[in-house]
């Protein structure tokens, strides 16, 4: 048997221990373990959840990697068409980690009804178009269905639907203005039906983006039948977007250009990059309060056993051997500690996620309720390192413990 975890399991069972003077630090201790934990726990997963759930929505508008036309310039609205029949699409063989393709084309519009009007950019989608990442964002009706024939289904937000008064079943007319025409005629007139509202809770695209068949697009601009705007381009890790989009870029004709959203969005995604720095920081502050807590409590248990360790050390044990008693003790106080604080955090992230009761103002997190990301692996990490680095701490006060006299121990009361 561990002669060190024999004793500090007497130690911690034994029944002077419960009423001892220690007992109040020890739980001040154990308590400041807990909370600690707790609040490492939902800065994590509030903290990396909102950061994947803000790139899940961007993504969802407009893919991880977008290929277009140099033409274009970076504008709002396609100018100039791409074919399709490109080596790239529907399939890139040629990057590994892409999941899907999808050809798209926006023009801007604006609906009118009879008492006010507002802008909107029409985004046309085909047939291939991904519709898994709008499921959840879908608040009323249904998915426009544009495999069949031209249709004027529509997909609009409920910030638009609200600003102007539509619902479901409303038809909405929107002015398109014709380009290069000696037509008297300086504008398309399109009757879309609704039939589905969604939100995103991102108001910088809900505010902007309609969803029709693209067909109607390319039909206003005059294209071929098989071209498109741009082209969107996903992949499956988003920590690799950099990488894969230099690859895209290498591997498209020189004529077209490649951008990620991370630079598209670059003032996005420097803001969620800030989000990293302020979870180490609040982790390391939180590990540094906590381990004082626990050195307190060490020397209090230190100094409440001097008796012991003065017999201890007249029986010829070493002071590394006392030393590793009252580390096992400590351990087993920053466990229940790590226990509580497990249970705790892990419950209310369970409830955050379940019922969103933690609400943010989507103007400012472009979330509507705090999101939330639980993962083994972090939960895990964080209790294996706090464990780790309040033991590392409690290492410089146990050398108290080699100045203390066995003569002089043995007497102390």
């Amino acid at each position: 048997m561990n002669f060190e975890y024999f004793i500090a399991k007497r130690l911690i069972k034994g029944k002077e221990h419960k009423s001892s003077i220690s007992t109040p630090i020890i739980k001040i201790a154990i308590f400041a373990i807990a909370i600690g934990m707790v609040m490492m726990l939902i800065t994590v997963a509030t903290g990396v959840g909102l950061q994947r759930k803000i790139r899940e929505k961007v993504a969802a508008f407009n893919g991880h990697v977008l290929i277009s036309s140099f033409d274009n310039n970076s504008s709002v609205e396609s100018l100039i068409p791409i074919s399709s029949n490109q080596n790239f699409y529907p399939e890139f063989s040629e990057v590994e980690g892409i999941v899907h393709m999808q050809g798209v084309a926006t023009k801007m519009g604006l609906i009118r009804t009879t008492s006010d009007f507002d802008g909107v950019v029409v985004k046309g989608v085909g047939k291939d178009y991904s519709w898994d990442s709008f499921k959840e964002y879908l608040v009323e009706g249904k998915i426009p269905d544009f495999t069949g024939e031209l249709n004027e289904e529509i997909l609009l937000s409920s910030h638009i639907a609200n600003r102007l008064g539509f619902s479901i079943g409303d038809k909405v007319i929107t002015y398109f203005l014709k380009k290069n025409t000696v037509s008297n005629s300086k504008t398309f007139i399109r009757a879309f039906e609704i039939v589905g509202i969604y939100n995103s809770g991102f108001l910088e695209f809900d505010e902007t983006f309609l969803f029709a068949d693209i067909r109607h697009v390319i039909k206003m601009n005059k294209w071929k039948p098989d071209e498109v705007g741009n082209f969107e381009v996903f992949i499956d890790d988003f920590d690799q977007i950099d990488k894969k989009g230099q690859e895209i870029y290498e591997n498209i004709p020189s004529t077209l250009d490649s951008q990620t959203i991370s630079l598209k969005y670059a003032t996005i995604f420097e803001w969620l990059k800030l989000f990293d720095l302020n979870i180490i920081g609040i982790i390391g502050i939180i590990i540094l309060v906590a381990g004082i807590n626990m050195i307190t409590a060490l020397l209090v248990l230190i100094l409440e056993r001097t008796p012991m360790i003065g017999i201890l050390k007249a029986l010829g044990t070493s002071d590394w051997s006392i030393r590793k008693v009252f580390l096992y003790n400590a351990a087993y106080l920053i466990l229940i500690g790590l226990f509580w604080g497990n249970l705790i955090g892990i419950g209310l992230l369970l409830i955050q996620e379940q019922y969103g009761v933690v609400g943010l103002n989507p103007e400012t997190y472009y979330v509507s309720t705090a999101p939330v990301y639980i993962d083994i692996g972090y939960i895990v990490l964080l209790n294996l390192g706090t464990m780790l680095l309040c033991l590392l701490m409690l290492l410089i006060p146990s050398y108290i413990i080699a100045k203390i006299s066995p003569t002089k121990s043995i007497r102390f009361q």
